[in-house]
């Protein structure tokens, strides 16, 4: 397996430039992780020049990209407005156009539909139908470029489409492209699986991508509301090599706050410093837990 974390653990705002990724990319590697998370739209925004920059970052650091989307709603594969279907077809396109040119094979998040959900709309069978129609065009992409699609699974607080690995499977086998799998998230199972380790054995070969954290999103091994010991047999169970990827937030305010309704803080109001040194912890935890 390989280890990571999403970008935005440092701070509030989801915005991250250029420069912040690639001392992000050095911090990273510096703390032992062998994958940063960054953001789809972000990679969608970066000039050719910023792309290979990063590119060439993350071959000197040893890290891997992994990119999380959690789409807007312009982009809504699962919309009963055909321009805006293909809109996010469009845009998912030149995501993953992007995502070569950066180094990043792997496409993680709630790509069916949008983030986070304003459930306006809870026609759960036709956003299947027009979600799957349209997944079917990107899978195409994903698949003449290399590209893992990785699903992620949402509590019924965050989205109505897939709440639950059965679903999940299912959804993939109506889409029925290789390149599109499951990932599934430690947080979301905690509220929706009746056991997290059989769900990930229920996913079996299809689980592409791991989210980890604790039931209230802060870092692995931090009070450790997860049984990380069973988790990690069932990982070992269906030989899963791929991705695990941190996604804590312990920073309440700012964008990324609102977004994840994180109201209080949970770093016991950390520094820098002390924030590196939890993340450091929580990664030698894992390890631990998941050899």
């Amino acid at each position: 397996m390989k280890f990571g974390t999403l970008y935005s653990y440092w701070s509030p705002e989801w915005n991250c430039d250029c420069n912040s990724y690639a001392k992000l990319i050095e911090k990273a590697s510096e703390i032992g992780f062998d994958i940063l998370e960054v953001s789809a739209d972000h990679v969608y925004r970066m000039s050719a020049p910023e792309l290979r920059r990063l590119n060439e970052l993350s071959k000197k650091h040893n890290i891997i990209f992994t990119t999380n989307s959690g789409p807007a709603k312009e982009y809504d594969l699962s919309s009963t407005d055909e321009k805006v279907r293909q809109n996010g077809i469009e845009y998912f396109n030149v995501v993953m156009e992007k995502m070569v040119e950066l180094g990043s094979n792997s496409l993680a998040g709630a790509i069916y539909s949008f983030w986070p959900c304003d459930f306006e709309s809870t026609d759960k069978e036709g956003a299947w139908s027009r979600s799957i129609d349209a997944l079917r065009i990107v899978a195409k992409t994903a698949e003449r470029l290399g590209i893992t699609i990785s699903l992620e699974v949402l509590n019924r607080n965050e989205s109505y489409i897939l709440n639950t690995c059965e679903e999940a499977i299912a959804y993939c086998e109506k889409v029925g492209s290789p390149a599109v799998k499951i990932l599934l998230d430690t947080y979301h199972m905690n509220i929706e699986e009746d056991s997290l380790p059989d769900a990930v054995r229920a996913a079996g070969p299809l689980l592409g991508h791991l989210h980890v954290g604790e039931n209230n999103r802060k870092l692995p091994g931090m009070n450790n509301t997860i049984d990380w010991k069973a988790l990690a047999g069932a990982l070992h169970d269906i030989r899963y090599d791929g991705t695990v990827v941190m996604e804590p937030f312990l920073i309440a305010g700012g964008s990324v706050g609102y977004s994840i309704r994180l109201w209080r803080d949970l770093s016991n109001h950390a520094n820098g410093r002390e924030m590196d040194r939890y993340i450091t912890e929580s990664l030698r935890f894992l390890k631990e837990s998941f050899a």
